[in-house]
């Protein structure tokens, strides 16, 4: 007596489907488990990386890059980009790629190649940038290049140029490698560990560099001559005088000018400090490599002088009367 003999007909049918659910599923389950165990293990590539979070990348002179082309292996090539730019691919010959991003470069290889090739499939792998760090120039302590590696933001590199001089501006351009010809400018705030928009991303090849503050000079009847670095937001007239320690008792408060370079030479702008002290007038933006001049009066440094003077006489008349 067979198998199937013993069973109705209800049940032979619920049997059947059993076995094609079984033969459906076995194999999916088998392939899942044979992709888990053949799949590569993930590699920590930190110029892979960089690729894909940072996807206006270019490439440059002195990138090493790997070329391979699907199916066929005997196109697949690890070459360095030459310092005009150019590439060499097998049958295309050299081609210029410097400027574009890798799937740029992809994409104008496939065109070339398909006059050999159909229906050609390129990839491109950047396994070594020529420049593998960042240069942080100008009013830093420790100018020099310093490595990119993964996610980097602007604050910890100048951090690790140790930080900024006391003669630098509160701006900085960055240059990056990608857009050469368009450095950007970024107003730093006061305190560089904010959480702020300029904390901009790094990447390899960028150029920072740090301008020096713009100065203005007072000069004249004032405690301390001197040059005064301005900041971002700029200095007025009484900004750069406070700085300078203010006026001397012999100072010509009405007499003040400003010397200002123009295209036809020096051009001087009267400034009375007598009625801007007063608030009489308003105060006077001053601009780069001003020069406030603060004139001495000839009419207080004589009464200061002759009040001298009459100390001084006082002074031998009462030593002189005494017995």
């Amino acid at each position: 007596m067979s198998f199937w003999s013993l069973k109705s007909p209800k049940a032979i049918g619920f049997q059947l489907f059993s076995l094609v659910v079984l033969s459906c599923a076995l194999p999916v389950s088998l392939q899942a488990q044979l992709k888990a165990e053949d799949a590569p293990a993930p590699q920590d590539n930190s110029a892979q990386t960089r690729v894909a979070s940072s996807g206006f990348l270019k490439l440059g002179p002195g990138d090493l890059v790997e070329m391979s082309v699907y199916n066929v292996p005997e196109l697949t090539t690890k070459t360095r980009i030459s310092s005009n730019g150019d590439m060499y691919c097998p049958l295309v010959g050299y081609m210029h790629v410097a400027g574009l991003s890798a799937e740029e470069a992809q994409a104008a290889i496939e065109r070339r190649l398909s006059d050999f090739v159909k229906s050609p499939h390129v990839s491109l792998f950047v396994s070594e940038y020529a420049s593998e760090g960042a240069s942080v120039l100008g009013e830093v302590m420790r100018p020099g290049v310093y490595p990119v590696m993964g996610q980097q933001h602007l604050f910890a590199l100048l951090s690790a140029a140790g930080g900024l001089t006391e003669r630098s501006g509160r701006s900085l351009s960055i240059t990056h490698r990608s857009d050469p010809n368009s450095p950007v400018t970024i107003s730093l705030p006061r305190n560089l560990s904010d959480n702020s928009e300029t904390n901009v991303p790094v990447f390899p090849g960028d150029v920072i560099i740090v301008r020096r503050a713009d100065i203005i000079y007072v000069v004249g009847d004032v405690l301390r001559p001197s040059g005064v670095m301005m900041d971002s937001g700029g200095l007025s007239v009484l900004q750069a005088l406070a700085m300078a320690g203010g006026t001397q008792r012999t100072a010509k408060l009405s007499g003040a000018k400003i010397l200002r370079k123009g295209p036809t030479g020096m051009v001087q702008t009267p400034v009375d400090l007598k009625k801007i002290l007063q608030a009489k007038a308003p105060d006077i933006p001053m601009e780069a490599n001003d020069i406030l001049v603060v004139p001495s009066s000839t009419g207080k440094i004589l009464a200061g002088r002759t009040l001298e003077a009459a100390i001084q006489a006082a002074t031998l008349l009462s030593v002189a009367a005494i017995p």
